[in-house]
């Protein structure tokens, strides 16, 4: 049955004025047809009390009654005006006709489908028939039973009009929630997935970008120190392997947690603070000297936390090995302070000179301002005041739950 008045409301959208004149088609025939035929059914206290109409002025009234029908729903207001006042004209000349039901009609349409505030105007001019109607039915019934019947006719036009219009209302504030609904689910799909998407790519970069450097560096040494020094080349090599090995490891992980698939991915703890020391100790395979210190109780952060400040350590490395290159000398500090994580990497830069400045900000950089974001905290880099090519990062985490927006949310 929904679909059956899904179908009739989309009809009527495309055609409005079939169902109008199907209206004023079947008003015709119930209410005109019988007057104009002098057929039986009529109340014969009616027929007694009026004159008979002759049926050229029968037919005049019937179509001023019946026609504006037509555009009951396009311009309801004007649709019950015109049928009111053909009503008046019809009574004030002591006659009665079926077709005055149209009145009823007009009522239910002004009621439903026209402006609210012009309810106050026709409720004038519904007092006004009713008061004519009343005072030409007493000659047939009493006041009283004129004035009730014709008020309950009229409060049921009404009423109808109210609650079809209620309904109304209500049906397409359902669906315009759902619709909004719809829309914002999609948009929180959407921002999921560019959220993991970035998150993907910021795992990827730090891990790919860290190693491929570490083992570029090493493999460059060891090209050099093949002819003079092979067992250098050889440890080089071994080192390359061992950092290959690392990266793909870490890589298997990572993209084995993001497919679907039955069988559950082997997972192994994520880095933390206690890893940042093997991190240094990669790094100095490449050749940079490299100092690593803290201060406070490093180890009792949350995993988070230690996992957002290997990475910035890491990808703070990575730039020292890319831009400084081997020969340089970096100090790495991590120091915990009240509730605050304090990281600074700072490096020596390379021994020629400075470094020749990068093409804005590189993706490491968003990235770990992105990371040093989540919790609440901010990421500063640039280089060494002297002009002599040192560079210095600084970064400091909030570790205090209550004011962390992702801690707070656990």
């Amino acid at each position: 049955m929904s679909g059956i008045g899904q179908r009739l409301r989309e009809a009527d959208a495309r055609h409005p004025l079939v169902l109008d004149t199907a209206i004023v088609a079947v008003a015709f025939v119930l209410f005109c047809l019988p007057d104009l035929v002098g057929g039986d059914g009529g109340p014969r206290e009616l027929d007694h009390a009026f004159a008979p109409l002759p049926p050229a002025g029968m037919l005049v009234l019937q179509a001023g009654l019946i026609l504006p029908l037509l555009w009951r729903r396009r311009a309801p207001f004007v649709a019950f005006a015109v049928i009111a006042l053909v009503v008046l004209i019809q009574w004030s000349q002591s006659a009665w006709l079926r077709a005055d039901i149209a009145l009823l009609i007009a009522l239910y349409s002004l009621t439903l489908h026209g402006q609210l505030r012009s309810m106050f105007v026709a409720a004038g001019i519904v007092v006004l028939v009713l008061v004519v109607v009343a005072v030409r039915l007493s000659a047939v019934v009493s006041a009283g039973e004129g004035v009730f019947f014709l008020v309950c006719a009229v409060t049921a036009a009404t009423a109808l009009g109210l609650v079809v219009r209620i309904r109304r209302s209500q049906l397409a504030g359902l669906r315009e929630r759902a619709a909004r609904l719809e829309i914002e689910r999609d948009q929180r799909a959407k921002l999921a997935a560019a959220g993991e998407r970035t998150r993907v790519a910021r795992e990827m970069h730090d891990i790919v970008g860290h190693n491929l450097s570490v083992m570029i560096t090493l493999a460059d040494g060891g090209a050099y120190a093949a002819g003079a020094t092979p067992e250098r080349a050889t440890e080089a090599l071994g080192l390359i392997g061992d950092t290959g090995r690392q990266a793909m490891g870490e890589l298997r992980r990572m993209l084995g947690a993001l497919r679907e698939h039955n069988d559950a991915p082997e997972l192994s703890p994520q880095p933390n603070i206690a890893d940042i020391d093997n991190l240094c100790r990669r790094t100095r395979a490449a050749g940079p000297s490299i100092v690593y210190r803290t201060t406070g109780d490093v180890d009792a952060m949350d995993r988070g936390i230690q996992l957002t400040a290997y990475r910035i350590v890491q990808e703070a490395l990575t730039n020292t090995l890319k831009h400084a290159g081997p020969q340089t000398q970096a100090e790495v500090w991590v120091n915990v302070a009240e509730s605050r994580l304090q990281i600074r990497v700072q490096d020596s830069g390379p021994p020629g000179g400075p470094a020749e400045p990068s093409a804005g900000e590189g993706h490491g950089l968003v990235g770990m301002k992105e990371r040093a974001a989540m919790y609440g905290g901010s990421v500063l880099a640039g280089p060494l005041p002297g002009g002599g090519g040192g560079w210095t990062l600084e970064a400091e985490l909030d570790l205090d739950p209550s004011t962390n927006p992702l801690e707070g949310d656990r």
